[in-house]
């Protein structure tokens, strides 16, 4: 169901551990379901914009962008604690706890940020992009090293395009045909976070399953999701994450692949979060409770809610 007409969007931020500002959207009314989306993308162009209105007329919806992309901040160095962080302020903001979706390397995140005991009531992952096997070649060093090389000369088309072909494992003709869309120019922005993500893939990429077990003492129930069209090495990964987390299960999407169609993908995540309620029995959170601070106007300037 899409209420993005009664559920306007209203612009908030948070300050991280590090004193990096993140900001988010928030749409709708209920228990608060945080989206962490993956490479490339940004709350203004990404699966949780996509998702939000598809979900707001039961939850109240966070889409944020992650530091160094949109209007987030960044710092000089990157490190994956620093992005758990960004998402325990999300969460501590809008009420101490929250569900969590994620898509691609967006999951990865929000497993790590289970496992590192944040409060996380229920995990909804649309294809984790581990890499178990040998269905797919590993990424490598030598990538890291390449898009390094790319960015260093400022060749953002270029980076994103082969993180499209060595990471994504897209046909040719996709990131080429992404290039010719208006939507390029925002993806170029944020290219230099490419390397974030290769930073918090990279030990998950290797071809081998044993990195993954780290996870399997994340006991948050978990939906995990996979497009029926998706590839043998993206459905393999899903399958030994199903096998892996104590409270995990697999949803088979048919007729789906890694690009999110909110309107097959929503109901079953709204089902699945809405399970958890029922079960719990938690009432709604109270979304002018959060501690979140909105722009007083859209231009950057902030004030504290009053």
């Amino acid at each position: 169901m899409n209420n993005n007409a009664t559920h306007p969007t209203q612009t908030l931020t948070v300050t991280s551990a590090d004193g990096t500002v993140i900001t988010a959207d928030r749409s709708g009314q209920g228990h608060p379901v945080v989206c962490v989306d993956g490479a490339m993308s940004t709350r203004s162009l990404g699966p949780g914009k996509m998702l939000a209105p598809h979900l707001a007329d039961a939850f109240t919806v966070y889409t944020y962008d992650r530091r160094g992309r949109g209007d987030s901040g960044d710092a000089s160095r990157y490190e994956v604690q620093r992005e758990i962080e960004d998402l325990a302020a999300v969460i501590a903001a809008v009420g101490g706890e929250a569900m969590v979706f994620g898509h691609s390397s967006g999951c990865v995140l929000a497993l790590e940020a289970a496992r590192a005991g944040l409060p996380i009531t229920h995990l909804a992952l649309y294809e984790p992009p581990f890499v178990i096997d040998h269905t797919r070649p590993a990424v490598g060093e030598a990538w890291a090293q390449e898009l390094h090389g790319l960015l260093a000369e400022a060749r953002r088309g270029q980076a994103v395009r082969r993180f499209m072909i060595e990471v994504a494992r897209a046909p040719r003709f996709v990131p080429l045909l992404m290039s010719l869309t208006p939507m390029f120019k925002q993806i170029k922005a944020v290219a230099h976070t490419l390397a974030y993500d290769t930073t918090l893939l990279a030990p998950y990429q290797t071809g081998e399953p044993s990195p993954i077990n780290r996870f399997a003492d994340v006991r948050v129930p978990t939906r995990l999701l996979l497009g029926g069209k998706s590839p043998e090495w993206i459905a393999n990964a899903a399958r030994g994450l199903e096998h892996l987390l104590p409270a995990g299960e697999l949803t088979v999407l048919d007729g789906q692949t890694h690009m999110l169609k909110p309107k097959v993908t929503a109901p079953v995540v709204r089902e699945f979060f809405a399970s958890g309620l029922n079960a719990t029995g938690d009432a709604e959170a109270d979304p002018s409770r959060d501690g979140m601070r909105r722009p007083t106007r859209s231009t950057a300037s902030l004030a504290p809610e009053t």
